[in-house]
């Protein structure tokens, strides 16, 4: 059986539920956690994200075996 395909406004209003509901809640996350956290633990969770961050570029860098 065919997929049916749904009209171009039924899918813009579904794009535009999608993108208010991802809004919700997820852009203060960050901003909570760093709040409660000390110097110390902001520090560490930076070094952290930094670390990973250097490693996903050393990999994607990485040529392909020969």
């Amino acid at each position: 059986m065919a997929k049916k395909k749904l009209p171009p406004e039924v899918l813009e209003f579904f794009r535009m539920q999608g993108a208010k509901g991802g809004k919700i809640g997820g852009s203060e996350g960050g901003k909570k956690a760093a709040a409660s956290m000390t110097p110390e633990q902001r520090t560490a969770r930076a070094k952290n994200a930094s670390a990973a961050a250097t490693a996903a570029r050393k990999a994607k860098k990485k040529p392909a075996a020969k």
